[in-house]
């Protein structure tokens, strides 16, 4: 199931944010299942890793509000993210691909590995005007530094 719908325009990535509550008891800890995760989901989604994942615990005892696991695995095609509160049971994952990949893929592998009571999801279409060739953005410059009143340009790329 793509992410893109039929006779769309182009853009440049797509973006799937995933906050997942109520994750099984223990999963938020568990740096070989996370990353597992990390190394899984490129391949269930047809994308290509750049390097292996990398995973990191948080210092429970610096950080006790942040204690769990920070990991992502850099793609040729950009990059996931997996951040865990292993105290809420709570986990953020990022999925940020330049090309187009099944939402409903990435949700399910998702599922199966952390078994979430709650899954909250936003999707980001990034880069809308990268490839069109006359776009009609604009470049705002402040200019004037410290002053009170800076001094505003617009310009049409």
């Amino acid at each position: 199931m793509s992410n893109q719908k039929e006779g769309q325009d182009q853009v440049f990535g797509y973006q799937l944010l995933l906050d997942l509550y109520g994750c099984k008891e223990g999963v938020c800890d568990d740096l070989s299942l996370c990353y597992r995760f990390l190394d899984e989901i490129v391949e269930e989604l047809g994308m290509e890793k750049q390097a292996p994942p990398n995973i990191f615990r948080s210092d429970e005892t610096r950080f006790p509000d942040k204690a769990g696991l920070s990991g992502w695995v850099p793609l040729i095609e950009s990059s996931t993210v997996i951040h865990t509160l292993s105290s809420k049971n709570f986990m953020t994952i990022d999925i940020y691909c330049c090309k187009n990949f099944d939402l409903q893929k990435a949700k399910d592998v998702c599922r199966r590995f952390f078994a979430p009571a709650k899954v909250d999801e936003q999707y980001i279409e990034r880069g809308a005007d990268y490839y069109k060739s006359d776009s009609s953005y604009h470049t705002v410059m402040v200019t004037g530094g410290a002053t009170d009143s800076p001094e505003v340009v617009l310009s049409k790329k």
